[in-house]
């Protein structure tokens, strides 16, 4: 069929045409950001999910309703070498500098943005000596301190003053949260803790891969109280089949039953895969019925697409040791499997491989979805791993 007409789009964060299954953690967003804005008490959000299931779509989407309803809203990507002062600095200048202040509000506003000053210099060492635009002198005595928990609370309490004196509501999104590391989740634990008992209109919505749970409990132990973590999965069959067949059916194209099965089955459902699949098969069919043969060609491009691109990427990205591992890990099936048994496999104790499933932790590749299990956070990536390396041999005693 025409390429051109192709309605799926499989990639980073890129919006399906049909969203389907998603309607409930959209809602609850809608009504979590509208009693913000009313001045009314909420948590705020953490999307908790494998990659691929559609966690930056649903922050792009949360986004869109906050513009929507008139929030200052800001979307940032929490990133593996970089601090999360850096990330957050640019985006509340942009933000204090963007509103509208009324005249009555003004004196607050400066006050903010003087408040931001004192932390741009309090954490300098973390940001690098980068000249943020701010000529207006520092607030002295508030958020200078240098304890960066101290000094975050300090500033988001500054900046959610100024939204209030200005009648609007900030939401600060936030993608690949695993990223930011224990002391910096802890310090914005803190702040969003401090903005609640104020009641200032800011809310925080993050997404990220399943060991934030733990890292959210980690830095502090109320964080359950202060955030709801809804979990992203693969969808429903009835919603895997919407994805698939209502962008299809727009363009006068329907899917045979069983080539439909096909694709859930050999995607799991995942939102993702569910893309790279129809956008295949459908490039793939010469009529206006998608067929089981159809699929099962298409399998055969999603595979080498996903290989060169999607596994790859974060293949690419760990050491030898790490890449052992993960093959041992793989070598055992579909997981999660104990840990034991994953050092055992490549011949060794669990506490000489220790250090390499913390890298891998970090690096954001495995999660513990319970104490001393290990899984992929990439769906399929067992198989791909298989792929890569086609056979698996004790290759050292030591793990490494």
């Amino acid at each position: 069929m025409d390429p051109v007409r192709n309605p799926y789009a499989p990639g980073a964060g890129t919006p399906p045409p049909e969203l389907a299954g998603r309607g409930q953690i959209l809602l609850d967003a809608r009504t979590a950001l509208r009693r913000v804005q009313g001045g009314r008490a909420e948590r705020s959000v953490i999307l908790v999910g494998l990659r691929g299931v559609g966690k930056t779509v649903l922050l792009v989407k949360i986004k869109e309703i906050a513009d929507d309803l008139g929030f200052k809203a800001a979307f940032i990507e929490a990133q593996e070498n970089r601090s999360l002062a850096s990330l957050i600095i640019p985006m509340l200048r942009s933000i204090l500098l963007t509103v509208d202040f009324s005249e009555r509000a003004r004196d607050v506003s400066k006050r903010a943005l003087r408040v931001l000053k004192s932390f741009i210099g309090s954490v300098k060492i973390s940001t690098g000596d980068i000249d943020y635009g701010l000529t207006i002198n520092p607030e002295v005595g508030v958020a200078d301190s240098g304890d960066l928990q101290a000094d975050l609370s300090d500033l988001m309490v500054a900046v959610g003053e100024a939204a209030k004196a200005a009648e609007k509501a900030i939401c600060v999104l936030i993608d690949e949260l695993q990223y930011v590391n224990e002391v910096e989740f802890s310090a914005l634990i803190m702040a969003i803790h401090r903005v609640n008992q104020l009641n200032l209109p800011i809310i925080v919505v993050g997404a990220g891969l399943p060991q934030i749970l733990a890292h959210a409990g980690s830095a502090k132990s109320y964080a359950e109280r202060l955030f709801r973590f809804p979990q992203i999965g693969a969808l429903e069959p009835t919603d895997a089949v919407a994805a698939l067949s209502n962008p299809a059916v727009e363009e006068g194209v329907e899917y045979d039953a069983d080539a439909l099965e096909e694709i859930l089955k050999t995607t799991e459902r995942y939102p993702y895969f569910i893309q790279q699949w129809g956008h295949d098969s459908w490039n793939h069919a010469k009529g206006t019925t998608i067929s089981l043969d159809d699929v099962r060609e298409a399998t055969k491009r999603a595979l080498a697409t996903l290989d060169e691109s999607f596994f790859k990427v974060r293949f690419d990205r760990c050491t030898p040791a790490e890449r052992r591992y993960m093959r041992a890990l793989a070598e055992l099936g579909p997981g999660p499997h104990r840990s034991g048994d994953i050092a055992e496999a490549l011949g060794t104790k669990s506490t000489s491989v220790a250090p390499v499933r913390s890298k891998l932790i970090s690096k954001g590749m495995i999660y513990s979805p319970q104490h001393g299990d290990t899984a992929f956070t990439v769906p399929l990536f067992d198989a791909y791993m298989r792929r890569i390396i086609p056979t698996f041999d004790v290759i050292s005693t030591d793990g490494t």
